[in-house]
């Protein structure tokens, strides 16, 4: 009697488990929370855990999110998705701040046949040839060409340097792609320096570009490294204005920067705290930040986090389904979803179509100047 009790009782908790496991959709994050880029991508979790926060069930069942640290690396970002598709089994996954890492990841999660949404990882590689890698994010050739337009049309600026970190895929493609569009919009290359991450002197480089007199550097860093960039610079006497892309869009940039960062321009998602008019979606989400995260601001990195959750869950809202190849026909055809920085499409090539923004540092403070289309 009691070894058939035993059976009884281990029958019902299997059958248990497996219904509770019926009841949950596992979606897997994965980003970098420790090394080199652990600020956005620290950021970019907290966005997507304040969206997961206020829509945790969907289809009638509980979403678990998985979170693994892909540690700025290429190789621990593949692990990290490896882990998740073989492991913890999830359905879709969203990740990474990085390109490099983005691309390392995705190899893994097309060969198993797992959707990803990409946060932040805006290099055209990403979603190159990937059936199963989309992103919330505009790429780098429509950012590179908006930096450009900006820099002409709105400034007036003719001619322009490039510092280009060469070890970084992010700021490779990027530099490229301004001065593709620059030169087209008639303007003048007159300095192309380079040098490599994680070095801490840029006296030479900066030397050699204010010889040059341009009006404007367009330097598509990180916000540390970009940082001290623009306090050698101002050392060193430099009176043209410096630009960036979104990876300087960062809180602390003001911090570690001082007053040189005075007047610096960047790229930027249809997002941030100072704009105005915001949409309803986007004033939901910083009213939530504020009352999460008193004593920290947030960023696009933590609105795109937010916006991508919420596109993983629409798309598995509209398929019906947590099938890994439904939830990815479904993300095809996303169009005209509200979210923080915009409304979104995903067009042919798994790259989200959205507004671009510019933003100033002014009086030690992000100002939102507004969004631009730019001339591609």
């Amino acid at each position: 009697m009691r070894k058939v009790l035993l059976v009884l009782v281990t029958v019902f908790l299997l059958a248990g488990a497996a219904f509770a496991a019926d009841d949950v959709i596992k979606i897997g994050v994965y980003n970098c929370l420790t090394g080199a880029n652990a600020f956005g991508g620290q950021l970019e979790l907290e966005g997507t855990q304040l969206a997961h926060k206020m829509y945790p069930e969907v289809l009638g069942k509980k979403v678990e999110l998985v979170v693994v640290d892909n540690k700025s690396d290429k190789v621990e970002a593949a692990n990290a998705v490896t882990r998740l598709v073989d492991h913890d089994k999830v359905v879709a996954i969203i990740g990474t701040y990085g390109s490099s890492l983005a691309m390392a990841g995705g190899e893994v999660a097309e060969k198993a046949g797992i959707p990803v949404m990409g946060t932040s990882c805006t290099n055209p590689l990403v979603t190159q040839g990937k059936k199963y890698y989309f992103r919330a994010c505009f790429i780098d050739p429509y950012q590179g060409a908006g930096a450009a337009t900006y820099a002409i049309r709105n400034l007036g600026f003719k001619k322009a340097a490039l510092l280009i970190d060469v070890s970084n895929d992010y700021s490779v493609g990027l530099s490229s792609f301004f001065k593709k569009a620059f030169t087209n919009m008639g303007g003048e290359i007159v300095a192309e320096l380079k040098y490599q991450g994680g070095d801490q002197d840029f006296t030479a480089q900066l030397t050699e570009i204010i010889a040059k007199e341009p009006d404007i550097v367009f330097a598509p860093s990180y916000f540390s490294e970009g940082a001290i960039i623009l306090k050698q610079a101002k050392e060193l006497g430099a009176t043209f204005r410096f630009m960036g892309g979104d990876a300087m869009d960062n809180p602390e940039i003001v911090t570690l920067g001082g007053d040189a960062v005075e007047g610096f321009l960047h790229t930027t998602f249809a997002y941030d705290p100072s704009m105005q008019d915001m949409n309803e979606i986007a004033s939901k989400f910083t009213e939530q930040w504020k009352e999460a995260f008193p004593d920290k601001a947030p960023n696009v990195n933590a609105a795109l986090g937010y916006d991508s959750y919420i596109l993983m869950i629409d798309a598995i809202q509209r398929a019906g389904s947590a099938e890994p190849d439904k939830i990815r026909d479904a993300l095809e055809q996303t169009k005209d979803v509200p979210t923080v920085t915009g409304m979104t499409t995903m067009n042919e090539t798994h790259d989200a179509e959205k507004e671009m923004g510019i933003v100033e540092i002014k009086d030690g403070k992000k100002v939102f100047l507004g969004t631009i289309k730019p001339e591609l």
